[in-house]
């Protein structure tokens, strides 16, 4: 086992990793749309979120020299479920056309308010 630390992606803000890897899997911790220079969030709304959470996410995994291809399973926790249309339609432009198997919840609250939160895990 491995434990994967970014400098491209945001700071942990508790006791954990970017990532984990374990024979050829990859276990992404979640991230969120956080800007890893000033660990503001970015963005007030679904799209600006989620589109830097998956900057986050490649950043996570391009320390391992793999992209968001090679995801096969994201878990997704929305603040707000009615913002699932809108963070949708940025994952899926992200992954540009792959798609991997997926969970999505709405949950009460996420860290610092973010609206959205992915975890995934990968392949090598």
């Amino acid at each position: 086992m491995k434990q994967i630390f970014s400098k491209k992606a945001p700071a942990a803000i508790g006791p954990y990793c970017h990532a984990v890897v374990h024979n050829d899997m990859v276990f992404c911790s979640g991230q969120l749309a956080f800007d890893p220079k000033t660990m503001e969030l970015v963005g007030n709304n679904i799209d600006d979120q989620t589109t830097q959470v998956m900057k986050n996410i490649e950043s996570v995994l391009s320390e391992l020299n793999i992209g968001l291809d090679k995801i096969v399973k994201a878990t997704i926790f929305l603040n707000n479920i009615e913002d699932f249309l809108g963070m949708n339609k940025i994952y899926e432009a992200c992954l540009a056309g792959h798609k991997p198997a997926r969970s999505t919840f709405e949950v009460g609250r996420l860290p610092k308010d973010a609206l959205v939160e992915i975890e995934c895990i990968a392949v090598l």
